[in-house]
């Protein structure tokens, strides 16, 4: 289907004239993926339709308030801001109870104002919701971030005491909670809570303790937590940030 044809009429226009509606309230039904050009479904009101199209219009239509949306991501390691926001399309959505019906415009103008480390994995938020983007902002460095950091070989008490006293060591270093989650011979994993974000903290933090980090996962943000979400897949949210 050719968006950018000059000939036919906006379906915006046929729908309108088909239900009848104003038009725009015909452009939210269109958006709402309520409407068909030849049992496709068209999202995009300045499509523009031919005489000998057939156009459709579900049955259970309805006129729904199209709130901005906001998303989470489980952003696998060594992906880029630019490839995590290429998985947010419909095929990788992860199942949830929200019933939100997944529309293309949930897809446009969507932005991430708490990014991660190309090299880091877990929760990634974009939103439409300038509500959200204030909240980010405004609150950026009171909002705690919980991280699972995967490190070479055990941790010793020595090496936990190390962490504490530089943390400790200067008053203006972010307010940061550690604990150690599990240790191995082969890979240890530490909880980091850290007010605020603060890029190159927690690798500051572990060189000090000649820790060698090879895994870091953020898994909270404020309220929000990552959950069972899968890497690579994203949930609809209805929590507060």
């Amino acid at each position: 289907m050719n968006l950018s044809s000059p000939a036919g009429e906006r379906l915006a226009k046929r729908v309108a004239q088909m239900m009848p509606c104003s038009r725009t309230e015909a452009e939210q039904y269109i958006e709402g993926a309520w409407v068909k050009v030849d049992g496709k479904t068209v999202e995009a009101p300045q499509f523009r339709v031919q005489t000998h199209q057939t156009v459709t219009i579900d049955p259970q239509a309805r006129l729904e308030d199209l709130r901005p949306i906001t998303i989470v991501l489980n952003k696998p390691a060594d992906c880029g801001l630019e490839a995590a926001y290429r998985l947010l399309v419909p095929s990788h959505r992860a199942r949830d109870a929200t019933g939100i019906r997944t529309l293309q415009r949930h897809f446009k103008q969507l932005e991430c104002h708490v990014p991660l480390a190309d090299a880091a994995s877990g929760l990634l938020i974009f939103t439409q919701d300038w509500r959200v983007i204030r909240k980010l902002e405004e609150d950026k460095n009171t909002i705690e971030h919980e991280l699972m950091v995967e490190v070479q070989g055990n941790v010793s008490a020595q090496a936990l005491e190390t962490l504490q006293r530089t943390v400790q060591s200067d008053s203006s270093y972010p307010f940061t909670k550690i604990s150690l989650s599990s240790s191995h011979a082969k890979r240890s994993t530490l909880r980091f809570a850290v007010k605020g974000w603060h890029p190159g903290w927690i690798s500051f933090l572990c060189q000090s303790a000649q820790l060698e980090i090879v895994g870091m996962r953020r898994t909270r943000l404020g309220r929000i937590h990552l959950g069972d979400l899968p890497v690579g897949q994203w949930r609809y949210l209805i929590d507060k940030v």
